[in-house]
């Protein structure tokens, strides 16, 4: 479903430290054990047990017949295994707190902003961006600036602009000006300015047309070729008619939605009252908190938890927790500093889509290992445990982990058994992606025939 509104973000892209001491924000909240309907007393005190692996599953709010088939497959078969069962402690790992924004009306999906308008101008054209004097008196002749800006809701741009103070005596040169797709290397709009050309005058900009069409929700940039700035654009705003509509039948769909959260908070208060498996961590549960919940998780383990090793998964996947405990032996798989995974190495950093990354200014990531399996030594838990409040945390927690990684250099074990895509194969300790459906169906024929890959049952 289109997001409906036209928000023009611009994006300040700086150079981030590792480690980051936010002193005007409040600090990430602690792991809580407790559940989403009472922060202070649902979640019960473990008793001290030592555990040789601690294993976080982190899940969705929503993802309880994910959750309930684990239960039903790898879970069970490892509270039955007589060697294993005492070994091992596996917690699902849970945002407190839903979002109490419904989906339609957030800046995206993947958040839990809330699309902020209330007169959207219709049926006419709008300068995107406008120049205060203070900005003009700061612009040289040869500086070069480019806007960055995010599309919320489709537009239909009508015209590039740009600054350039010709002192009432058009343009002296010729000037370019370039429209861009975030990561894209062709322009979607051109303009050009020239003496003979100007283009019209509007608000201290001159603008020239360009071929209109829809413009979708993604991240673009302005930028011109010669002196003067990228002033920006003029837009309409498409599908106008459906943006009041929406706007309208927002505070019904805001009942109905906080109406769901507190089911939701209901259904799950049960769901840890009968399992006494989850983690509820005080983050609210979106894609973008998934680093918190993890740093969260840390917190809270290394705070409860005797243990030696860590391993985190997601409810997604496939886990073979035998295949991992063998490895782990004749690998010698148990000392300090280490970090056991499936490594991307020089992973290129998206701009656009649900790996949007505006934080990490740098063109790649550093080596982080595959979401669906990895395993840390105690000690690297501690460490992110005791420095979780100046964490900086970016678009998912695969690669935040290995940004924060890079600041220790932990010894890494590459292992391409922990796969990094949906796929099966001999041997696999881990593979991702997976529906509920599908998970069982690997886990029979793992039963079957002791390797879901090479089953003739298949």
């Amino acid at each position: 479903m289109r997001n409906w509104l036209v928000l023009l973000c611009p994006c300040v892209l700086g150079a981030a430290l590792h480690l980051w001491l936010r002193l005007r924000s409040p600090p990430p909240a602690r792991a809580s054990a407790a559940g989403p309907a009472d922060q202070l007393t649902l979640f019960p005190q473990w008793e001290s047990s030592h555990y040789d692996v601690v294993v976080g599953v982190l899940s969705a709010r929503n993802n309880h017949e994910l959750r309930n088939v684990i239960r039903s497959t790898w879970l069970k078969h490892l509270t039955q295994h007589p060697a294993l069962s005492q070994r091992v402690l596996v917690k699902f790992i849970i945002g407190a707190r839903g979002c109490d924004v419904p989906v339609e009306d957030r800046e995206d999906p993947y958040s839990c902003r809330l699309l902020n308008i209330t007169n959207p101008v219709l049926n006419q054209e709008i300068e995107a961006f406008d120049l205060s004097e203070d900005t003009l008196s700061g612009l040289s002749e040869d500086r070069v600036v480019s806007v960055s800006f995010q599309v919320l809701y489709p537009i239909v741009i009508t015209s590039l602009g740009v600054f350039y103070d010709a002192s009432d005596a058009g343009f002296q040169r010729n000037i370019t000006v370039k429209l861009y797709q975030a990561e894209q290397e062709e322009a979607l709009f051109i303009a050009r300015f020239s003496p003979p050309s100007c283009g019209v005058q509007v608000n201290k900009l001159w603008y020239k047309p360009v071929e209109q069409f829809i413009l979708p929700e993604v991240s673009h940039e302005v930028m011109e070729g010669v002196e003067g700035v990228a002033g920006g654009f003029i837009y309409t705003i498409q599908e106008g008619d459906a943006l009041l509509q929406n706007l309208h039948s927002r505070p019904r769909r805001l009942i109905d939605h906080i109406s769901h959260l507190h089911k939701e908070d209901a259904l799950l208060k049960e769901e840890s009252s009968f399992y006494k498996d989850i983690v509820f961590v005080d983050v609210v549960d979106t894609y973008r908190n998934v680093p918190a919940k993890l740093l969260n998780f840390y917190k809270w383990t290394v705070e409860t938890t005797s243990f030696d090793l860590l391993l985190k998964t997601d409810d997604d996947c496939y886990i073979d927790l035998e295949a991992v405990f063998n490895r782990i032996a004749h690998k010698n798989l148990d000392g300090p500093n280490f970090w056991w995974g499936n490594f991307r190495l020089n992973w290129a950093v998206d701009r656009t889509g649900k790996w949007q990354e505006l934080e990490y200014p740098s063109p790649a990531y550093p080596a982080f290992a595959c979401g669906s399996g990895y395993v840390v030594s105690r000690d690297i838990v501690q460490w992110l445990a005791s420095n979780a409040r100046r964490l900086k945390t970016y678009q998912g927690e695969d690669v935040s982990m290995g940004i924060w990684m890079a600041a220790i250099g932990p010894k890494r074990y590459q292992d391409s058994l922990w796969l990094c895509e949906k796929s099966c194969e001999p041997g696999m300790l881990s593979s991702p992606q997976y529906s509920a459906q599908e998970l069982t169906e690997l886990w029979k024929l793992k039963e079957l025939c002791g390797d879901p890959c090479q089953c003739e049952a298949r």
